[in-house]
């Protein structure tokens, strides 16, 4: 959804003379290839060590990360199959990314809704948007023309909630120089009776088609659930399958879905439908400050 919700003779005893000279000058152009081709994957095979260490530095052995930074968890429920990364808040950000989860260098989902390359949910970090400059149209700074579910972790207590809101400068937290808030669709595990209705009033993208589903949740327990689906499905359905999956959760919001729908981890990679996505929600790496 990319609102989104978006390599195929002749034969003479006159010329033995002229025809040996031929296959010599034709074996000893061989030769040369055959050491040319021999050189070239000598290098080749120099710049496939020097990408593997590049990558091993970065994510330890095989391409797993180097430290400990979630916990993947694939389940099924309702008939649709998850694949989710838990983690804390603490150890996320928020990415600008403008390409394909699957191909950026980060282990993540996706984030918002986006068209143009414009940002329509919010995505801001201690009051800086992703996108652009605070106040911008299109930066991050706002859930554009509705007031949606927001999930906003405040670090300054450590504490995750969803609100549900315009712009920064609605957003509830305790220092606004330690924080983090990506827009979405309000998810309300806790309310099966106006979880819908609420879901209406924000806009939901197509929430009655089968389509590929993103969503991030939290605990009871603080615990950050970062969930896509494999299985294209309902709003509805992808919301019971969480529940009945991964357990009772506080609250959460959808993100984008459909072809946007998107996860990389060691685990697992889901690209959607190989189209660019412009934000996404990705673990830190070691020692980022961010």
């Amino acid at each position: 959804m990319a609102d989104s919700m978006e390599t195929q003779q002749e034969h003479s005893s006159s010329n033995n003379e002229a025809g040996t000279s031929g296959r010599k000058g034709r074996a000893a152009w061989v030769a040369a290839v055959v050491l040319i081709a021999a050189a070239l994957s000598f290098g080749a095979a120099g710049i496939a060590i020097w990408l593997t260490a590049a990558q091993t530095d970065n994510h330890g052995t095989n391409g797993k990360p180097a430290y400990d930074g979630y916990t993947y968890v694939r389940q099924e429920a309702e008939g649709v199959v998850m694949h989710a990364l838990v983690t804390e808040p603490s150890k996320v950000t928020l990415e600008a990314v403008r390409g394909n989860v699957a191909g950026t260098p980060y282990y993540g989902v996706n984030g918002g809704f986006f068209y143009n390359g414009m940002l329509l949910s919010m995505a801001i970090i201690n009051d800086q948007p992703v996108g652009g400059k605070p106040q911008t149209y299109g930066s991050g700074y706002s859930n554009v023309k509705f007031a949606r579910g927001t999930l906003v972790w405040d670090g300054a207590t450590d504490q995750l909630s969803v609100q549900v809101v315009s712009n920064a400068d609605e957003l509830k937290v305790t220092d606004r120089a330690h924080y983090w808030a990506q827009g979405g669709i309000s998810m309300r595990p806790l309310d099966d009776a106006g979880w819908r209705q609420q879901a209406d009033a924000e806009q939901a993208p197509f929430p009655d088609d089968d389509r590929l589903r993103t969503a991030a949740a939290y605990d009871k327990d603080g615990k950050l659930y970062l969930i896509v689906s494999q299985t294209k499905t309902t709003l509805a359905t992808f919301r019971q399958a969480i529940i009945e999956a991964y357990g009772e959760m506080e609250d959460g919001i959808f993100l984008d879905g459909d072809g946007s729908s998107q996860l990389r981890a060691f685990e697992a990679t889901l690209p959607g439908d190989g189209r660019q996505v412009e934000q996404m929600i990705r673990l830190k790496n070691p020692g980022e400050n961010r």
